[in-house]
């Protein structure tokens, strides 16, 4: 049995309004129901009370002339029973109707953009800029409005936003902000975000001269201001909590939106009264502190108004915390920065984590597979002969203790150049020690360190991951000794430009190629400080020109028995077939890289090439 006389707690009259509201405004004549002050005689009072806005407000006898029902006079909340009210007022989202445009600078094109102007979709007529924030996830800053200001009921994301609406100019052309990114439409609020491009972005807003940087809570009595593209600033109080209300899109049908009500503050009056008008949707409502003056803590944002006709003057607000969750944003910029930074380094992490991407291209690549007597000799590594890096993975023999092969992949659009100065050669602490050829190889002697997939290859990405990719390059399992002749090859011949050429030569969609390369393992290979020399080394390269696969096959070396009967004393680069590359090296290429091959290089044996114009692409 509800008792009279208290209240429950507030959460209970919220979690109240969320689990009965929509049943309420179901019937056609409520508008909204909300948690505020009843009123009597006009005059409002201090008791709270579930108050319901209604189309029309009539005696109780003449209800049956309606499309409606009698509503309660209290209702049970747990062990309470809480008033209600009736009040009469619709409500409608403000950008039915708007002025004529003129000269205000508040309707014009802006360089910097500053919440409290102009902006909407080209369908729609004209709102209000509310406040910048960032992207939760790579700090990525974005204008915050409306959803019925920037996408409407015939918008869809990925449109472009004017700055200003199309009704202050209708110069479509050059009043491009940027574009729709997310938006939302429903209990948590009518929202949406747009990108800024090619100007500049300021966060203070228009004649409040404060940038938010948090959101607040609003509660019966707080004192808010806000700064609209129609009415400019104006004052209010908040009058009613949990309100859910029921407004008309027009096309996108009736929605309920979750919120609070503002109504006039006497002590701020406005011109005419009207706190808001038609255009000032999306507009930021900031909380006044107790001074008077404006914080920097957003209360919510403002997506509707009374209808004309209705007696008295209120407004409705989304709250913060819901859009904020909705849209994915925040007000804190250096949060936002510090999200970016780790969500650079998660996708660094992720990159290392799954190594070669086997769908980089338009094409499928999967990873090479070994024949028997090669992979009975594979390292395992946590259950697995493939080793993952930051975009490469890798096989290694236990017997050579290098790379069988690498797989790695190159995006030459996002390239970046990092120092390699204060990076060092390390062991692959997953890998075992004894799998691996370290710096005792190398000390004392001419002998390089190679790096199989090219390092410059690597550094792709946003920075965090370039970087990840640059350290990873230096671990032993990507490296191969180099004597003085190969690596002079490596670095001057056509062997060192071979990636480089690709994108000379040839039309690379998204300048994008994956690369397969590693040693060729001889039994007669000359040992020095117990380690066999690799005097051979193979490279293909994977590319999609137009929509086609293509791939070209390469091999450095210095002893061609098996291709001529001649014996050279410098390494040589021929352009080979992969049936060739597979007999020397007991590595099964994919299908769809033999495919790629050019006809007449997929069984003869060709001549050394002397230049990258030699190749045949």
């Amino acid at each position: 049995m509800a008792t009279r006389g208290s209240l429950p707690e507030a959460h209970a009259l919220r979690e109240y309004v969320r689990a009965h509201g929509s049943a309420f405004l179901a019937d056609p004549n409520v508008t909204s129901v909300g948690v505020g002050h009843k009123m009597v005689a006009g005059r409002v009072t201090d008791e709270v009370c579930l108050q319901f806005t209604v189309r029309v407000k009539v005696p109780a006898e003449r209800l049956s002339a309606l499309p409606t029902s009698l509503l309660p006079e209290q209702v049970e909340v747990g062990e309470h029973a809480v008033a209600t009210d009736v009040v009469e007022r619709t409500f409608a989202p403000a950008y039915a109707v708007v002025p004529e445009a003129d000269s205000d600078a508040r309707k014009v094109r802006a360089d910097p953009v500053v919440p409290g102007i102009s902006v909407a979709h080209p369908t729609v007529s004209a709102g209000t800029i509310g406040l910048v924030v960032h992207d939760r996830e790579d700090g990525t800053p974005y204008v915050l409005s409306n959803w019925h200001v920037l996408q409407g009921d015939q918008g869809r994301i990925g449109d472009e936003v004017l700055q200003p609406g199309p009704h202050d100019d209708n110069r479509v052309g050059r009043n491009r902000l940027g574009v729709l990114v997310r938006s939302h439409l429903g209990a948590a609020g009518d929202c949406a975000i747009a990108t800024v491009e090619g100007r500049g972005l300021d966060p203070e807003i228009l004649e409040l001269g404060v940038a938010p940087d948090e959101i607040g809570d609003p509660e019966l009595g707080d004192k808010v201001v806000k700064s609209g593209r129609t009415t400019g600033v104006t004052y209010g109080v908040v009058t009613r909590v949990d309100v859910l209300s029921k407004l008309d899109y027009g096309a996108a049908g009736q929605r309920e939106i979750g919120g609070f009500e503002i109504g006039p503050d006497a002590g701020h009056p406005a011109t005419a009264g009207e706190i808001s008008a038609g255009g000032d949707s999306g507009s930021a409502w900031v909380f006044r502190a107790r001074n008077g003056r404006t914080s920097t803590v957003f209360a919510g944002l403002h997506f509707g108004g009374e209808t004309p006709g209705d007696s008295g003057e209120h407004a409705l607000a989304c709250l913060p915390r819901s859009v904020f969750d909705r849209l994915g944003v925040t007000l804190d910029a250096g949060a936002a920065a510090r999200a970016a930074q780790g969500a650079a380094q998660a996708r660094a992490d992720a990159a290392a984590a799954a190594g070669y991407d086997p769908g980089f291209l338009a094409h499928e690549i999967p990873l090479p597979t070994l024949e028997r007597a090669a992979e009975s000799d594979a390292v395992e590594v946590d259950g697995s002969t493939v080793v993952p890096y930051t975009h490469f993975s890798l096989t290694m023999s236990a017997s050579r203790r290098f790379a069988r092969w690498v797989a790695w992949t190159v995006d030459g659009a996002a390239l970046l150049k990092l120092p390699r100065a204060r990076e060092k050669f390390r062991r692959d602490p997953r890998v075992p020690t004894d799998a691996q050829v370290g710096d005792e190889l190398y000390a004392g002697n001419r002998i390089d360190r190679g790096h199989l997939a090219r390092r410059a290859d690597l550094t792709w990405g946003a920075p965090a991951e370039a970087q990840r990719a640059n350290a990873d390059s230096f671990f032993f399992t990507n490296i191969a000794p180099q004597v003085d002749d190969f690596n002079q090859s490596r670095r001057e011949g056509v062997w060192g430009r071979l990636e480089d050429a690709v994108y000379e030569q040839v039309e690379v969609a998204d300048l994008r190629i994956s690369v397969l390369g590693g040693p060729v393992f001889g039994a007669d290979d000359p040992v020095y400080r117990g380690v066999a020399l690799p005097r051979e080394y193979w490279k293909v390269i994977a590319y999609v020109e137009g929509e086609e696969l293509r791939a070209r096959a390469f091999l450095l070396t210095q002893r061609l028995d098996r291709l001529e009967s001649i014996d050279l004393d410098e390494f040589r680069t021929y352009q080979v077939s992969l049936t060739d590359l597979s007999d020397r090296t007991g590595i099964l290429f994919p299908d769809a890289l033999g495919t790629g091959l050019p006809e007449d290089v997929r069984e003869s044996v060709p001549e050394p090439l002397t230049d990258v114009g030699d190749i045949r692409w």
